[in-house]
Parts: C-alpha cells; sequence; structure tokens
C-alpha cells in the first residue's frame, strides 16, 4: 500500500511536459508485469476506466491546454492503474493486517484502528464487487436487446448496490461487528 501511495505521489511530482505520459505508461506495465497480472489485465483495467479518462482530458483540454492535459491524465490514469493492482495482488486479511498495523499510533487520539482498516479494506474489495454489478446491468439490457445506456441502466444499478450493501451490512452484523 505504501508502494501505491509512493508511486502515485512520484506520478504527481512530475513536471507537466508530454514526455510524463511516456513515463505513466512505462511505469503502469511495468507494475502490472512485475506483479505478475499481465498485459491483458492491464488492457481490462484500461478499458474500464475509459470514461474516467476521457472525461478528465476533456476538462483538461477546456481549461489548460494540450500538453498539460496530456500529462495530467496520464498521471490520473497512471495512478488509478497502480492503485487497481492492491485488490488483485494483496489478500483482504493481509490488507486488513497491515491497514490495522499503519492507523496503530492514531489510537493515541482516539481512532479505532480496527475499524478504520475494516473500512478501508471493505471500501476496495467493493470496488470491483460495484465494476462487475454495472456489468451485469449492461449485459441485461443487451440481452433485452436494448442498446446499454446510462439513463436506462442507472436504476438497476442502484438497486443491485443497495441490495450488496444490506448483504454486506447483514455479514458484517453476523460476525458483531458493528
Amino acid at each position: 500500500m505504501l508502494l501505491v501511495a509512493v508511486a502515485a505521489i512520484g506520478l504527481a511530482a512530475l513536471p507537466t511536459a508530454a514526455w510524463v505520459a511516456a513515463v505513466c505508461a512505462a511505469a503502469v506495465v511495468a507494475a502490472y508485469v512485475v506483479a505478475g497480472v499481465g498485459l491483458r489485465e492491464l488492457g481490462r483495467h484500461l478499458w474500464g476506466l475509459r470514461w474516467i479518462i476521457a472525461i478528465t482530458a476533456i476538462g483538461q483540454l477546456i481549461f489548460l491546454g494540450p500538453e498539460p492535459a496530456l500529462a495530467n491524465t496520464a498521471r490520473v490514469a497512471a495512478a488509478l492503474l497502480v492503485a487497481a493492482l492492491l485488490p488483485l495482488t494483496t489478500r483482504v486479511d493481509d490488507m486488513l493486517d497491515a491497514l490495522e498495523r499503519g492507523f496503530g499510533p492514531l489510537r493515541r487520539i482516539g481512532m479505532d484502528a480496527e475499524r478504520a482498516a475494516l473500512l478501508l479494506a471493505v471500501t476496495i474489495t467493493t470496488i470491483p464487487v460495484l465494476a462487475r454489478l454495472a456489468a451485469e446491468v449492461r449485459e441485461a439490457q443487451r440481452a433485452r436487446g436494448a442498446r446499454p445506456s446510462l439513463r436506462a441502466g442507472i436504476v438497476p444499478f442502484v438497486v443491485l448496490s443497495l441490495r450488496h450493501a444490506d448483504q454486506l451490512g447483514e455479514a458484517l452484523a453476523a460476525r458483531g461487528i458493528r
């Protein structure tokens, strides 16, 4: 987790120049290869970020121009792609233990390290679940012969997401976690 944070900070510290996009791309490819995840998974993650990348690039182009837009969009995409490696390469139990140890010193100011660690671990592991639910809604739309659209898919997605949240809450309550 520290490595992801250091990578994100390192990429953010680079100057706003066009060559930063190449550095970001090389860093992401290297991270996926070193992690043993592979370039196919990188392509899948990149495809999943396409709208975030497009919206970021358009906003940056409008307000800053082409070179800063390229550099800033590459930095955002690289940080998200590297962060996506964390749940793929680290078991939830290991993540939870690391977060508890990391939050340990904050107990002195009254922070419940176990609860904070659990909250972050649940959040990290819920993101892929929500992506899967969105894919299921799109597939259901296609199966009905409808063209997938955000407008028609938002209500079923919210319903499925709330159902997942209820199930997660019940599972946590059954384990005595409030």
